[in-house]
């Protein structure tokens, strides 16, 4: 097949998906398909032959990326574009999802999981995998998330939604208990994320998050080991724990090796697993998410867990920590994306019958 797997974006985690989508187009390339990576911003502007052989470009038009220790410098990634348009659309970004059989969506974060790529393919009449738009968009949105969450009764820490500015941090830091999460309703990668133990530490991190977007959920803070299972198809698969060396399992730890380590399957009882796969399950299905998803978990001292957030276009660079949940049931990384691909198609044909 003739597949372009969309990575870069112009989100905070545009790094990340260029790693994912580097490391997924090698190897559905390895399966055997005409696999492209595809800058969502900067497009083709650096590829010099014609369109028409663009799937048989060397490589697949991949080039040696990694993730750095801080986030991405989004202006100046701005300033480099040939083309100095408000699009968030490269060059022939949509002529070349056009000419493809599936589009592989390895994107993260605001402008490839928030359901507006997703829309816009629909639109197109292009498959792509993952869920769709509508559903996309809902998990995106931490506080809509968190409604289905409480809807569903699957447990989360008690929240509140807060829209403010800089002149309602006074009132706020004397409203809201600490310690406490702040959490930015569509951020990733644990950008835009405070953990505020005191008042100071509150209004500091409340003037800071402004910096990212005026609209927040606030959760009554949690502490315990870290967990995620993954979704694939109608089955959880096992359990990983993640124990960060820093503090947190903050931007750096999760994408700097050396600052986590990364257990799978998880050293839990098996009846913790399968609490934590059921309530994984029920989200997904609740907020109407296909072929895959991830779920994040706090675990308290009592052996408790705490549901966070879901993913639904999770890490897919060959050491992230779904195809290591996949890798455990026996499944290969090449063999997760090309599965990734294949049922995703069949879920977009039953949409548009």
């Amino acid at each position: 097949m003739k597949i372009v797997v969309l990575a870069g974006g112009l989100s905070t985690e545009r790094n990340v998906a260029l790693v994912t989508g580097t490391g997924v187009c090698r190897a559905l390339r390895e399966k055997g398909h005409q696999a492209i990576l595809v800058d969502m911003f900067l497009g083709l502007e650096n590829y010099t032959g014609t369109l028409e052989e663009v799937f048989d470009a060397p490589d697949g038009l991949c080039s040696d990326v990694r993730v750095e220790s801080t986030e991405p410098d989004l202006a100046a990634v701005r300033r480099s574009r040939k083309d100095q348009s408000d699009s968030m659309l490269g060059k022939d970004v949509l002529t070349v999802c056009a000419m493809a059989d599936v589009v592989f969506l390895a994107l993260h974060g605001s402008c490839g999981e928030d359901g507006r790529m997703q829309a816009t393919l629909d639109l197109l009449g292009v498959p792509y995998t993952g869920s769709g738009y509508l559903s996309s968009g809902m998990a995106m949105d931490k506080a809509i998330t968190k409604r289905y969450l409480d809807a569903e009764g699957i447990r989360n820490a008690p929240w509140r939604d807060v829209v403010y500015t800089e002149a309602d941090i006074p009132r706020l830091v004397q409203e809201l208990e600490v310690p406490c999460a702040v959490k930015i309703v569509n951020g990733g990668s644990s950008i835009g994320v405070e953990l505020p133990d005191t008042k100071e530490q509150l209004e500091k991190a409340l003037h800071s998050i402004l910096a990212y977007g005026n609209h927040v959920i606030v959760e009554k803070k949690i502490t315990g080991r870290e967990l995620t299972v993954g979704v694939l198809g109608d089955r959880y698969l096992p359990a990983v724990e993640i124990i960060p060396k820093n503090a947190y399992f903050d931007y750096e730890a999760k994408y700097q090796s050396e600052f986590v380590t990364e257990v799978c399957p998880a050293q839990i009882e098996e009846s913790v697993w399968h609490e934590m796969g059921e309530m994984a399950l029920k989200l997904h299905r609740a907020l109407g998410l296909s072929v895959y998803s991830r779920t994040d978990f706090l675990l308290d001292a009592e052996g408790k867990p705490w549901c966070l957030e879901v993913n639904t276009l999770p890490g897919m660079t060959p050491t992230s920590l779904f195809p290591q949940e996949a890798a455990a049931v026996g499944m290969s990384y090449p063999d997760l994306c090309e599965t990734i691909v294949l049922e995703s198609m069949k879920v977009r044909k039953a949409e548009h019958k």
